[in-house]
């Protein structure tokens, strides 16, 4: 049976399937330069023990880059998330992060049109991408991703219909950009589009799905739980609040 990876694996993986452009040892902090491509690829985190001193340095570092200055708080990072609060950072977007043996999901092969796995991105999985706002920088971040990936292109009742990423990192998948078009919605493209990506997984001889949403995303939420996917960590963020 295979064992559900722990919140600090998913980490990994979150940063191997979905990397920043680069980035930099700023003392014990990690800072990454996102290009646009959103708040996962942009984050500082913390390494190890910090004094106050080493935020304020992280700080400079994240504008220096043209970036706002932005921290994910991890699974035992409540030392950064007590001092961030003191420095007025609030809570934004927080995260729940799913995963499930790949084999329980792939247990329903899609119709042939409902997931089709294309890569490079064609322009209509672009297209799908861009309506819900994932635009070009954010594409950027799906060629960074090193290991085994994919695209699925979803066409139902013979109209695009979705598009999803799915990259690999140590044997976990990992599903990002699941985009489904609103007159599609509610059809079960999306339940199609997770399942292919089990199928994809174990053919590539991986073992594990995963997936990440904010926690405000009640349809997604919602899927992934009926899929019996489980929730194995979290995060979240701390941004500055606007004067």
């Amino acid at each position: 049976m295979t064992e559900l990876p722990e919140a600090r694996t998913l980490y990994g993986v979150v940063e191997a399937t979905w990397p920043p452009a680069s980035t930099q040892t700023c003392g014990p902090f990690t800072i990454r330069d996102g290009q646009g491509g959103g708040k996962r690829v942009s984050a500082a985190t913390a390494e190890g023990a910090f004094h106050d001193d080493d935020i304020a340095v992280a700080e400079d570092a994240m504008r220096a880059l043209g970036q706002t200055e932005l921290f994910m708080i991890r699974e035992g990072d409540t030392a950064l998330d007590d001092a961030l609060a003191a420095r007025g950072y609030e809570i934004i977007d927080p995260v729940v992060m799913y995963a499930a043996p790949a084999q329980d999901i792939a247990s329903e092969r899609p119709p042939r049109t409902a997931a089709i796995p294309a890569w490079e991105p064609l322009v209509i999985m672009q297209e799908i991408w861009e309506s819900g706002g994932i635009g070009a920088a954010r594409v950027a971040v799906m060629h960074r991703a090193k290991g085994p990936k994919t695209g699925f292109i979803s066409r139902w009742h013979d109209k695009p219909a979705g598009s999803s990423f799915l990259a690999m990192h140590d044997g976990i998948g990992m599903v990002h950009a699941l985009e489904i078009l609103p007159f599609q919605r509610r059809h079960g493209v999306a339940r199609w589009l997770m399942r292919r990506a089990a199928f994809w997984v174990l053919a590539q001889q991986g073992h594990t799905l995963s997936v990440i949403c904010t926690a405000q995303n009640q349809g997604a939420n919602g899927l992934y739980a009926s899929l019996g996917m489980s929730v194995v960590g979290q995060y979240h963020y701390r941004q500055k609040a606007k004067a």
